[in-house]
């Protein structure tokens, strides 16, 4: 656990060592204030909420999350300074959930950077603080999980420009599985259960259920599951670069 640690405590300095994590963490903030009150009819609707804010973060993370996740490995990779940290005293699997640890922990800073909006809507009504509560664990849940899959898809390649591209393609299909439009395609040509299979799989399913305060225990199941098998995935590539 301690080079697990040490390396997420060196990988998380560095996205702060350079002006493109401020660049993205601003930005980020942006996009939300611009969804949260342009976007989502903030002043129209009367409402004093952040529901409109955590309709469009799955949205958001689709292609924010690949732009984090796209250096993991490929940047190493290109490097080749992989080839050296795989020869340092840590287990591969340690170097994964190390990395993994560290972009989860920039993406927890940069949603928390968003709760000036939070408390602009405490300020101007009287929200579930609650719901609002669990609607940022549910994002950073989703965050986490897109992170592993793209920390795998990352340890493909050595071009980040690939690495981004599929990893924002792999992001939009977890994402999109659940919607109307896709579940009504499915249901013309498959039975229910197939339909109802393909439901539980959306990451969008379990995301909307946590931002209306409901926490499923199978939402929590499929959140960790998804998380350790692309993490599992991850150190199985990379495993197999360095036996070539």
């Amino acid at each position: 656990m301690g080079n697990v640690l040490t390396i997420a405590g060196r990988e998380l300095r560095g996205y702060f060592g350079t002006p493109i994590a401020y660049v993205f963490l601003v930005i980020f903030v942006i996009m939300s204030g611009v969804m949260t009150f342009n976007l989502g009819n903030f002043f129209a609707r009367g409402s004093a909420d952040l529901s409109a804010f955590f309709v469009h973060v799955p949205w958001l993370m689709v292609v924010f999350i690949p732009a984090i996740s796209m250096r993991l490995w490929a940047e190493e990779r290109k490097s080749g300074t992989v080839e050296l940290l795989m020869t340092l005293p840590v287990s591969a699997g340690e170097a994964v959930v190390g990395k993994w640890l560290a972009s989860v922990g920039f993406i927890a800073v940069t949603l928390a950077a968003t709760f000036t909006l939070w408390i602009t809507v405490n300020i101007l009504g009287n929200p579930d603080n609650g719901v609002i509560a669990v609607s940022y664990l549910a994002s950073l849940g989703l965050a986490a999980m897109l992170l592993a899959v793209g920390s795998c898809i990352s340890a493909f390649t050595k071009n980040q420009v690939v690495a981004f591209v599929i990893g924002v393609a792999a992001s939009f299909i977890i994402v999109t599985s659940g919607t109307p439009i896709v579940l009504d395609a499915v249901s013309a040509i498959a039975p229910k259960f197939v339909v109802e299979a393909v439901a539980s799989l959306s990451a969008l399913t379990h995301f909307t259920g946590a931002t209306q305060g409901f926490v499923a225990l199978s939402s929590i199941v499929y959140v960790v599951s998804m998380i350790v098998f692309w993490l599992f995935a991850t150190v199985v590539v990379l495993s197999a670069r360095k036996a070539d």
